[in-house]
């Protein structure tokens, strides 16, 4: 009876510990788009994506802390909209 506890407990911890490490894992599809890719997908959702000419630098950093959290974006997506919006001013 013991042994089954101690193997139960080593499957469970198994299973565990792939599921944590996977669910940290940045998605490909995240990964492999650019910040203008991902601005004109997640912005458009929901409302017309104003040009990145329209707001200074530190308007869009404002603007994306809100966003992210408005929208569910990851850190790298916000990260890679934010970079692409202030790249063209």
């Amino acid at each position: 009876m013991k042994k089954f506890k101690i193997i139960s407990f080593i499957i469970i911890f198994a299973i565990s510990a792939t599921v944590f490490v996977s669910g940290c894992k940045t998605p490909k599809y995240v990964v492999d788009k650019s910040g203008a890719q991902l601005w004109g997908e997640t912005c458009a959702r929901c409302h017309n994506a104003p040009s990145p000419a329209t707001y200074s630098d530190d308007q869009w950093s404002i603007i994306m802390g809100h966003m992210k959290i408005k929208a569910g974006l990851t850190d790298l997506e916000a990260r890679k909209i934010e970079s692409f919006l202030k790249s063209a001013n």
